[in-house]
């Protein structure tokens, strides 16, 4: 069977559980995703362990509070919500609000992610009275399997279609393209290749851009408290999370005060310009990333290195060259290594500096800022072109929603156009609906003279 008569066959049997969940109320809708979140959250560490095992990157301690994490706050962020039929009445507009499914979502997902995206991506769906469709990457395809069989068994007492949820059991890229253009609405949550066949499918579609967040570091505040939650954030998975913190930016006034903390705090600094090479060789050869480097520990990386390091080693701390397109550590370093600079005059020099390595790579997406300046960070959010500006925060952990700040929970980070992606901040299960609205004579409304119009 072609790809495009296999896929036919799994929209078709999505579009009929569509039709039939589309039915459900309110209470309803909301268990199903409760119901998904808690066979995520139950199983959290089984699944953490298939997915280190069968993708071989990152933590299996990581991703066990990555599976509770996520479902725990997405859950919250969705639960009591209104998402089916009358949204909202606005009287002293005239409008009402009505909400509408959108029908079968496709969804690319990465190996990065193969337990947290899928589960994120279906509360979405059915929040919105959707089906979904999951394309999972090759590489985590049984894990991320393993992740949809749970969630179908939590829907099945709850009498959910069995196809509401379905996964392409051994994807490729043709099934994952025919996903995107036979679906009604795409999420794309991989590589630019498949944001891009996103975007190029002739639906609505979501994606992301690519991560390379700069984290920069104010004079003002208590390096004892920011230093090691910025290396918490870089070690946090071996450094696959797209909101990971790649550089480590600020005045040189500070500078070796600020080095030391790092290496008390489990960094190993590398300085001597022939160090340095060898480590942009190993990490980036021929100036792309080594794919056998990405989601392996800070550890692993020193001994390909040759470096000696300590034995409690969290991350590496490398004094790059410069800045920007001249050298390849401005570049998001899927892994444990963190790029800093000894010669920034002043926080606009900072800011400069994070301009340059954005427009490497990363345009679109985070910051990470450490001050308690806020002109310094209003000045930072005026001119980089970041959809999020992550303040006295850890990142990779926060970036996509938390308990302590207002971004929407979720694993899918919208860039905007930077990124060349639809949306400028966090997908939620909000984009998963459409809305009609009946529009009836705003009460007190008038038609205001020229004067009033041009005065």
């Amino acid at each position: 069977m072609d790809a495009q008569m296999q896929v036919s066959e799994l929209v078709a049997r999505a579009r009929a559980a569509q039709a039939e969940f589309e039915n459900w109320n309110q209470e309803q809708v909301d268990a199903a995703c409760r119901a998904i979140a808690k066979a995520i959250f139950d199983n959290a560490a089984p699944l953490a362990r298939m997915a280190v095992d069968e993708t071989r990157m990152g933590v299996y301690e990581d991703k066990i509070k990555k599976n509770q994490g996520k479902a725990r706050v997405i859950w919250n962020d969705m639960k009591g919500k209104k998402s089916v039929g009358i949204l909202e009445r606005l009287p002293e507009q005239g409008l009402v609000l009505v909400a509408k499914p959108m029908g079968v979502v496709g969804a690319v997902t990465p190996t990065t992610n193969p337990i947290v995206t899928p589960m994120c991506n279906a509360m979405f769906a059915l929040k919105g009275r959707n089906a979904i469709i999951i394309c999972p990457h090759p590489r985590s395809k049984k894990c991320s399997g393993e992740a949809v069989r749970l969630m179908k068994e939590a829907l099945a007492p709850l009498g959910a279609p069995a196809d509401i949820i379905q996964i392409i059991d051994e994807p490729t890229v043709e099934l994952s393209g025919q996903v995107m253009k036979q679906c009604d609405v795409c999420i794309s949550t991989g590589g630019m290749g498949m944001v891009r066949a996103a975007y190029a499918s002739g639906k609505p579609a979501f994606g992301v851009g690519a991560g390379n967040v700069q984290c920069m570091i104010d004079t003002d505040v208590d390096l004892e408290k920011a230093i090691p939650m910025i290396i918490e954030g870089r070690r946090f998975d071996n450094g696959i999370i797209c909101s990971g913190e790649q550089t480590a930016i600020m005045p040189k006034s500070i500078y070796a005060k600020a080095v030391e903390i790092f290496k008390k705090n489990g960094a190993l600094y590398i300085d001597r310009p022939e160090d340095v090479q060898k480590l942009r060789d190993v990490v980036f050869p021929g100036g792309t990333i080594d794919k056998n480097i990405v989601g392996q520990s800070a550890k692993f990386v020193a001994e390909r290195c040759g470096f000696a390091h300590p034995d409690d080693i969290q991350v590496i701390l490398v004094k790059a060259g410069c800045p920007g397109r001249e050298d390849v550590l401005s570049k998001e370093k899927m892994c444990p290594v963190i790029a800093t600079y000894d010669n920034l005059d002043d926080w606009d020099a900072c800011i400069h500096a994070a301009m340059a390595n954005l427009n490497v790579e990363g345009k679109g997406h985070s910051v990470c800022i450490h001050s308690n300046n806020q002109a310094h960070i209003e000045a930072a959010a005026q001119a980089l072109p970041v959809s999020r500006f992550l303040v006295n925060q850890i990142c990779s952990t926060n970036n996509g929603g938390s308990f302590f700040n207002s971004l929407s929970a979720t694993t899918t980070l919208g860039c905007g156009s930077w990124g060349n992606n639809s949306i400028s901040e966090n997908l939620s299960w909000r984009h998963l609906f459409n809305v009609s609205r009946i529009a009836t004579v705003r009460p007190g409304s008038y038609m205001p003279s020229d004067e009033e119009i041009w005065g």
